[in-house]
């Protein structure tokens, strides 16, 4: 299958027009409709519903956006690794990390390694752990931070030099906001809202099998959003430390305490390029050297 003509697709996808696409791509749009002609032919599936409202995506045609939106990421990010092969002094490194406060972490060890390799770029893609876990398993990222323990039998890893540490986020004239720490029968009543990841697996370890007791009536995947909420009086957040520097907003730990651990992770037998070799070794070292230390 040609790569041009996923592309070809991609963007026809995206724009919803055969005439813009045309456009865009600089080809004709004859040519375009004889490309996805081909493609539906390959497939032995219809591709697109053509109406009066543009071009739209069957449901074959949405399987196969989503996967050659894959193959198309893949590709280039392939084709770049065989540009750099010979270029040691930069190149492309793609990440997936967590929210957290000790993202400062890496971002030193990244500062630290510019100084001899200044043309290294470095790409973060934001996520829970399921989601930057699964990117990686797709190659789509060279090695991922996360939160919780990692699945030894398919990955290597190396301890993070910190730990994320829970509690809540409240506005400063809420009942709870007076309080230096925050015990389960605090939140007992209280509308809270939590990441469907901590909700699953920490939450669990805090309180046990009262965890049905309490009252989680939203979930979210970024903590500014969380944030808005609990401005707004919906709910309180339960949330790693330094996630939300709202001035009109307070954090305040659990009790017993409840931390999380993090890792760095990399694909086993994960072949990468050599300045992404050299930026992982170096991180790997600091954090079993112990040249960081875990924050407060």
């Amino acid at each position: 299958m040609d790569i041009k003509l996923l592309k070809n697709f991609l963007q026809i996808a995206r724009l919803g027009s055969m005439t813009q696409a045309s456009r865009t791509l600089f080809i004709t749009q004859s040519a375009l409709s004889k490309q996805m002609k081909e493609l539906e032919e390959e497939f032995g599936r219809p591709l697109f519903s053509r109406g009066s409202g543009g071009m739209n995506l069957t449901e074959e045609g949405m399987l196969l956006r989503k996967r050659a939106e894959d193959i198309v990421s893949l590709f280039d990010k392939t084709k770049q690794e065989f540009e750099e092969l010979d270029e040691i002094t930069g190149g492309d490194v793609h990440v997936g990390a967590p929210e957290s406060c000790h993202m400062d972490i890496f971002a030193r060890e990244l500062l630290s390694f510019r100084k001899n390799y200044p043309g290294l770029r470095c790409h973060i893609i934001s996520g829970m752990t399921v989601q930057v876990e699964e990117m990686l398993d797709r190659g789509l990222l060279d090695f991922i931070i996360i939160s919780g323990i990692p699945d030894l039998n398919w990955y290597n890893h190396v301890r993070y030099p910190a730990d994320d540490e829970w509690g809540i986020v409240v506005r400063k004239d809420h009942p709870l906001a007076k309080k230096e720490r925050i015990t389960f029968e605090n939140l007992l009543d209280q509308n809270l809202i939590i990441s469907t990841q901590g909700l699953s697996e920490e939450m669990t370890k805090w309180c046990g099998q009262d965890v049905d007791k309490l009252k989680i009536t939203d979930t979210v995947n970024l903590a500014y959003n969380g944030s808005v909420m609990v401005k707004e009086r919906v709910c309180i957040m339960l949330s790693y430390r330094g996630l939300v520097t709202d001035s009109e907003l307070v954090w305040i730990p659990l009790h017993p305490k409840l931390s999380t651990p993090t890792y760095l992770l990399w694909r086993k037998y994960q072949v990468f390029t050599p300045v992404v070799e050299l930026f992982l070794k170096q991180m790997v070292n600091s954090f079993e050297g112990g040249k960081n230390t875990i924050l407060p």
